[in-house]
């Protein structure tokens, strides 16, 4: 006869297998799946050509010595320097800074602060790496 005291055994290992193969399957598949937009993008203009443009490096050296298309510039007039020599630039020309390692923060912010004061918003700090 049946004991009604007695618990049965309930044996979960082949539920925890199931559960543990379906989660690495949803793990392996989900970065694959991907959403994929219908659009149509419109269509370029053949006759515009491309234009060269000019990009201008500003050069700072340890001894805070600031050097524009083979121009040498002191640290203390920079600002005066830099707004002379732009005044015949367009605005939108990308500016590039490259700086020393050796030089403080606030020395390369400085030029930096110049360059956006004279009105150029394409500025870029060039690093080695």
């Amino acid at each position: 006869m049946y004991d009604y005291n007695q618990k049965p055994d309930l044996n979960i290992t082949p539920l925890v297998d199931v559960m543990l193969v379906l989660l690495v399957l949803l793990m392996v598949t989900a970065p694959v799946m991907e959403y994929e937009e219908q659009i149509s993008l419109p269509q370029g203009s053949v006759s515009k050509q491309l234009s060269d443009v000019k990009s201008v490096t500003i050069l700072v050296e340890k001894e805070k010595i600031i050097t524009i298309e083979h121009s040498k510039y002191l640290f203390a007039t920079f600002k005066e320097d830099f707004a002379t020599y732009s005044s015949n630039i367009p605005k939108d020309t990308p500016i590039h800074i490259r700086a020393d390692q050796t030089l403080s923060y606030s020395d390369v912010m400085f030029v930096l602060k110049v360059v956006k004061q004279s009105g150029y918003s394409k500025v870029s700090l060039i690093t080695d790496g």
